[in-house]
């Protein structure tokens, strides 16, 4: 259970500024004030690693320069159809920065970064086809429906959709690292401390 703490931790500080406008759009149904919230967050979260002298993580720059960027085009133009389309270009981003070999092993156990890193690596492309997926839905959406039906949709699809690729994940981690430290121990390969 550890370990699901120690991804679900590295995901939330990640996508912080996100999940801060996400939750305040939705209880708000204000998008300046979201967008706003959102940009100082992830300022502040960025600032703070800083002043700790911690490293920042890619993802964490990522997020931040999306933040920043886009945010700030949508407190500039106030234009809904921007709003919407937005994260269409956040996930298409992070999808391409999802591409890079090794991203996730930040988020993996040692025990799967030991005897599994490619399955490890093989979800790292998982994951970016699923937010490139998830980049095109909110592209339709945005483009032929109204505001509150994107609202629901980009409270509901997007979260859930890693809710439920984070369980596949995981059982098919802990399926395939268990049988390879099984069949290690099994040839001898493997001594337990």
């Amino acid at each position: 259970m550890k370990h699901y703490f120690h991804a679900i931790k590295w995901l939330a500080a990640d996508l912080l500024s996100t999940l801060f406008f996400v939750a305040l759009y939705s209880l708000t149904h204000n998008a300046i004030l979201a967008t706003g919230v959102g940009i100082a967050t992830g300022v502040a979260q960025v600032l703070y690693q800083a002043a700790r002298r911690r490293p920042i993580d890619t993802m964490q720059w990522l997020s931040l320069g999306l933040v920043v960027v886009f945010g700030g085009a949508t407190l500039i133009t106030h234009d809904s159809r921007f709003i919407m389309f937005k994260p269409t270009l956040i996930y298409l981003a992070v999808a391409a920065a999802m591409l890079k070999p090794g991203w996730m092993n930040r988020y993996l156990p040692p025990i799967v970064l030991e005897h599994s890193p490619d399955v490890g690596r093989a979800f790292g492309y998982v994951w970016a086809a699923m937010m490139a997926g998830t980049a095109v839905a909110n592209a339709v959406i945005a483009l032929t429906c109204d505001m509150p039906t994107w609202a629901m949709f980009v409270a509901v699809f997007p979260i859930a959709s890693k809710i439920v690729l984070f369980i596949i994940q995981a059982v098919t981690l802990r399926i395939i690292t268990g049988d390879r430290v099984r069949a290690k121990r099994s040839l001898g390969i493997l001594v337990e401390a």
